[in-house]
């Protein structure tokens, strides 16, 4: 006869790596949004 356990979370928010994979998540997002800045501002800058 089988035993039914519940499941486990698969994300714990206590586990630093998880942590540290949304910090990276939220860095490389921050770091295209201002590459994308700069690529209007430069656009933008040129004479036509």
């Amino acid at each position: 006869m089988t035993t039914h356990r519940s499941p486990k979370p698969l994300a714990d928010p206590d586990r630093p790596v998880e942590r540290a994979v949304t910090a990276a998540l939220v860095l490389a997002t921050l770091a295209g949004l201002g590459w994308i800045v700069g690529m209007i501002y430069t656009i933008a800058g040129w004479p036509l």
